[in-house]
């Protein structure tokens, strides 16, 4: 299976869909793999090993049943066909803080389905905003995508990473004098240049 196949209803298959993902690899390639904030994601989209699924899920019942079916699908696929899912949400959970009570929603399925362990949600949104932090901080910008996003991320991947980059518990404070060099101009620049 191809990490972009798109095989279930609740899964968009049309040309906005196909928009959404060209815009989340763009965000992915320039600011995720360009300015380095996650060092182990370079390798995973050159093996094109990163499934990019658009839901059309407009409720949050309706994403949860797409999360179970990513979850699901992740566990059960070969890791060098898929290694990580970004399951890309547009219709439902604009709103930050909606989106921030749905990660228990998330975390809870993980436990529901017995993958504690063995797969994690990260969580990316173009409002991100980390606690104690004013909504502009560019040091937010570190997990602001195009769209709401729910990152799948398999424990043994995360655990390989982290031993071929033994200096990966310094990644978040790398990232944050990286934004803040950057700045908001630089952070623009980076979605205007062809």
């Amino acid at each position: 299976m191809s990490p972009d196949t798109h095989t279930d209803s609740h899964f968009a298959s049309s040309p906005e869909a196909a928009s959404v993902i060209d815009r989340t690899r763009d965000w992915l390639v320039r600011a995720v793999i360009g300015l380095n904030l996650c060092p182990f994601a370079k390798a995973v989209h050159v093996k094109q090993q990163i499934r990019y699924v658009v839901t059309q899920a407009d409720t949050t019942e309706a994403l949860t049943q797409s999360l179970r079916e990513e979850l699901a699908l992740l566990r059960d696929a070969d890791p060098e066909q898929i290694d990580t899912t970004l399951l890309i949400h547009p219709g439902v959970l604009g709103d930050f803080l909606d989106y921030n009570d749905f990660l228990d929603v998330a975390d809870d399925l993980v436990l529901e389905m017995d993958l504690e362990g063995v797969i994690q949600v990260a969580s990316f949104h173009p409002d991100y905003q980390f606690a104690d932090s004013d909504p502009d901080d560019i040091e937010n910008y570190s997990n602001r995508a195009p769209y709401p996003t729910l990152h799948l991320l398999r424990e043994s991947s995360i655990e390989r990473a982290v031993e071929a980059f033994p200096e990966a518990a310094d990644i978040y404070e790398a990232n944050m004098d990286t934004l803040r060099r950057l700045g908001h101009d630089g952070w623009k620049r980076l979605f205007t240049q062809a």
